[in-house]
């Protein structure tokens, strides 16, 4: 909202360069496995992310960016390590949210260690693969005069606010996609099923036997589509591909 009524499409947040509602270039301090290290690259402490962003920046030339931190010093220390102009102006977050909603936001962080990153939830899936990962829509109305805002942010929790580590087994995916077979006629039989899970998310081959008679390609896009869904409805995990392979056809002698 701040950055609408500021004429900028160029927000820096969380080390992550976003325009408009797409992430440039960054990856999110809030990968990071310690608060120390989470803090560090906020800061652009590191040479990696300096060179990454100013290559960007350099090739967008915005005329303007917002930088968001949680005080003065912080920005401070941003603008120098990223070698940015002055900064021309500061806004507080007392200037643009009322009380209550303070409050409420320091309550989320302090007691469930709920961070929100102003960017849409399908912008950050291929960086969140597996994490607490929410959808976040809100309708600001600032006065009778101006127009409506609807912002699409995301909700995570971070690695170093959880109190423990989860992982998701290759069994899990294999039950859910021999499930939704189930639910599908086209589909006789799942011969293999071969899980590879990368930084990005998983990559998943199949292979099946199909049942005679039926068009083959729009059933296994078909299913493809369907596992795709129940596997990010169960599971958060950003799914690159799914390859299915039909292998054979099962003619049903009745």
């Amino acid at each position: 909202m701040v950055a609408k009524l500021k004429n900028t499409d160029y927000i820096i947040d969380d080390a992550i360069l976003i325009k408009g509602n797409k992430i440039l270039c960054g990856e999110s301090a809030k990968k990071a496995s310690t608060k120390i290290e989470a803090v560090k690259r906020a800061l652009f402490s590191f040479k990696g992310q300096v060179e990454e962003i100013n290559e960007v920046l350099n090739r967008e030339q915005p005329e303007s960016i917002l930088i968001l931190g949680t005080s003065d010093d912080m920005v401070q220390k941003i603008v120098r390590n990223l070698k940015l102009p002055e900064i021309e102006e500061t806004v507080y977050i007392e200037d643009v949210s009322s009380p209550e909603e303070i409050a409420a936001a320091r309550s989320a962080r302090m007691s469930g260690g709920k961070h929100v990153i102003p960017v849409p939830t399908f912008e950050l899936k291929k960086d969140f693969s597996g994490y607490l990962l929410d959808p976040l829509q809100i309708f600001k109305w600032k006065g009778r005069n101006s127009e409506p805002v609807l912002l699409e942010k995301s909700l995570i929790r971070p690695t170093f606010s959880y109190l423990g580590k989860y992982t998701i087994s290759d069994n899990v995916f294999k039950t859910i996609i021999n499930y939704v077979k189930d639910q599908i006629n086209a589909i006789y039989k799942v011969q293999r099923i071969n899980v590879e899970t990368k930084q990005a998310g998983i990559m998943i081959y199949i292979d099946v036997i199909v049942e005679y008679g039926v068009v083959v390609k729009p059933a296994l896009a078909d299913f493809r589509q369907k596992i795709r869904k129940e596997i990010d409805r169960l599971t958060a995990m950003n799914v690159i591909d799914i390859v299915i392979s039909a292998k054979g056809i099962h003619i049903n002698k009745k």
